[in-house]
Formats: structure tokens, C-alpha cells, sequence
């Protein structure tokens, strides 16, 4: 069984050479720039132009978190497009820290069974959230990948940062359920 998946957030990092005047930022680039020091003290601006799918958070440090993009290129790429928007060069290159998909099995699953398995690390309080929550060792890798399963066969897949790992995942965990591939 071949299930696809959509990435639906990258969260990627990337410092930038010197420190950041986030007042200042803003001033510039005013369209682009939010900056208030209501929101969390001021510690952080955030940058977003219309030619960018995600936004930038950007802190005095110089470090800068990428959210929002649909794919690891995207993420890198606005990164890099921030920097050279505010004059600023990276330190090195990007790292991806977490990709968010979601894919459908197309088929209803039996949450309390899944929590039943003996060779997964399941969590199903159906009072306190509509889906299970599953830790799934990747074989042959030192990753675990998080994924959180619902009765529809919905699953929303965290915690990696490789979207081949994405697809092991999915497959590692149709296997643990006696799906056939």
C-alpha cells in the first residue's frame, strides 16, 4: 500500500553574521518588519513579504526560525532571502529542525487496538485527545518520528527532518498494523 503524505510546515534555523537592531528592522522595512515590544518583550521581529509563502522570526542574536514553508528548499530560500533583504550574511547553512505532514491511510483504524501493540509505543486517552499518539523508532536509523493517528486514518507525522524518514515512518507503521504493503 503506497500512501502519500503533504508536507504542511518546515521549521528551519540559520544565523545570521552580527546581531540585529529589531527597532531598527522595522524602520526599514516597515511593510515587512513587525515588531512590537508587547510581543514577547521584544525579543523577536517577525519578517513577511508577499513573495514569501512562510514567515521569519528574527531575534537580536542574529538567529532566525523559518515556519510556515511547504517544503525544505522553500524554508532554505527565504532564510537566505531575508538575509540578503537586510543586508546580513549567514554564518552557514540553514538546518532543517522539523518537518509536519499529514497523510490519509483511507481506511478507519481501531485507536484502542493500535494502543494495544506490543512492539510500538502508543498513547490513546480518547478524553483528552481524538487521536493516538505514537512513538516509532525508525529502523536501521537513530531517529523516532512522532505521529499522531486518528480513527479516520488521518495522521499528522512530526518530529523529522527528512522526508524520506516521512515515508518510512508511514510505511514502518502500516507494517506494525499488519497492512499489507
Amino acid at each position: 500500500m503506497n500512501i502519500t503524505f503533504k508536507i504542511v510546515n518546515v521549521v528551519a534555523t540559520a544565523t545570521l553574521d552580527r546581531r540585529m537592531d529589531l527597532e531598527s528592522l522595522h524602520e526599514l522595512f516597515p511593510k515587512e518588519v513587525i515588531h512590537d515590544q508587547d510581543i514577547y518583550g521584544g525579543r523577536v521581529a517577525y519578517f513577511k513579504s508577499k513573495r514569501m509563502e512562510g514567515k521569519v522570526s528574527i531575534f537580536s542574536s542574529g538567529k532566525m526560525i523559518s515556519i510556515g514553508t511547504t517544503s525544505i528548499e522553500k524554508a532554505v530560500k527565504e532564510l537566505k532571502l531575508v538575509a540578503k533583504t537586510i543586508n546580513a550574511a549567514l554564518t552557514a547553512q540553514p538546518k532543517i529542525r522539523n518537518i509536519v505532514a499529514s497523510a490519509n491511510l483511507g481506511f478507519e483504524v481501531d485507536l484502542y487496538k493500535i494502543a494495544t501493540l506490543k512492539n510500538i509505543k502508543a498513547i490513546y486517552e480518547p478524553e483528552q485527545f481524538p487521536s493516538a499518539i505514537i512513538q516509532l523508532p525508525l529502523r536501521e536509523k537513530d531517529v523516532v518520528a512522532s505521529i499522531l493517528l486518528f480513527a479516520s486514518g488521518k495522521l499528522v507525522c512530526i518530529g523529522l527532518r527528512d522526508p524520506q524518514n516521512i515515508h518510512l515512518a508511514i510505511k514502518q507503521l502500516l507494517a506494525v498494523m499488519n497492512v499489507p504493503d
